[in-house]
């Protein structure tokens, strides 16, 4: 299908029925029994809007939430726009290649719905004039940011794991006291006092790891004025409620809001013990509370595991 696309030079939608497990219909047998479209887009190099182009930008424009237009399908008469065709949206501005009004203010109105959800989907739309534009509409997130407070023995193997799952890694200490290994690997050794000028967004964690009372406590009102949905602290539960206590009684009370965003003991409870596994078992949790999910087994999900479309 590849090689036919390129030598037409044209993209082509293929349509792969996987519902009767036949593993010779793709090649292998992909056991997930959907029905999935693959677009077969040819790429022109001198094309500087071509998709992968198009990918490399939005990866080199920092920390946002991309979208993504790719026509799959058209019917009718139409100028400027081909399927395969990758248009990066970025406001209206970014619709004029529709020439039509109408159907650039329905793109408009699912683009918001996607962004709303957080969720990519395929849409199709029809004009007063009978044509058809099939679309999948594609949401990108920046990659989630862990920002580790602290240098002990413990950040290593979490930083590890933490750059094998494609994160971002910020690690808040004294760079003198970071270990070489994890200067090597991590994207930013910031000092404390430069805190304040991280971008810490929606799809940023943060974990108090200092293994010093004093350090965490002063730490974690840091944590709270920033947007981070996650902060999580290590240590026993009855050593977090006592910096909460102590905050409260010198005036820093914690509101339920924010409350709600701090995850101590940290981690899903798998029986961790050693810092590899505790590091598994909170960058499980990190995933499944910036997913939205509860972490809890597959096996008792009533629902579908994937948001089917």
């Amino acid at each position: 299908r590849a090689r036919v696309a390129i030598q037409n030079s044209r993209s082509t939608l293929i349509t792969y029925d996987t519902t009767e497990d036949d593993p010779y219909q793709i090649g292998v047998g992909l056991g997930c029994n959907g029905i999935i479209d693959v677009l077969f887009t040819p790429l022109d190099i001198h094309n500087k809007n071509n998709p992968v182009e198009i990918l490399k930008k939005c990866t080199e424009a920092g920390r946002e939430t991309h979208v993504l237009l790719t026509i799959t399908g058209l019917t009718g008469n139409w100028h400027g726009i081909g399927e395969g065709m990758v248009v990066r949206y970025r406001d209206e501005a970014s619709l004029r290649v529709f020439e039509n009004e109408g159907l650039r203010s329905a793109i408009r109105d699912a683009v918001a719905e996607q962004v709303r959800t957080g969720h990519s989907a395929p849409h199709e739309f029809v004009t007063a004039e009978g044509g058809n534009v099939n679309l999948f509409i594609e949401i990108l997130p920046p990659e989630i940011h862990m920002v580790l407070m602290g240098h002990q023995y413990d950040v290593y193997p979490m930083s590890k794991l933490i750059k094998e799952m494609g994160w971002r890694l910020t690690v808040v200490a004294n760079p003198l006291k970071v270990n070489k290994l994890v200067a090597a690997i991590a994207d930013e050794i910031a000092p404390p006092e430069k805190f304040a000028e991280l971008i810490i967004d929606n799809y940023t964690a943060i974990i108090l790891m200092a293994h010093d009372y004093k350090t965490d406590k002063y730490n974690l009102p840091k944590a709270l004025a920033t947007a981070a949905p996650y902060i999580g602290m290590l240590g026993p539960r009855v050593r977090s409620e006592k910096i909460w206590c102590e905050l409260k009684a010198e005036g820093c009370d914690i509101s339920p809001s924010d409350q709600e965003r701090i995850y101590a003991p940290v981690g899903l409870d798998i029986g961790a013990v050693t810092p590899e596994e505790i590091a598994l078992s909170l960058m499980a949790e990190v995933k499944a509370v910036l997913s939205g999910r509860d972490g809890t087994y597959l096996k008792l999900r009533q629902t579908a595991i994937h948001q089917s479309t």
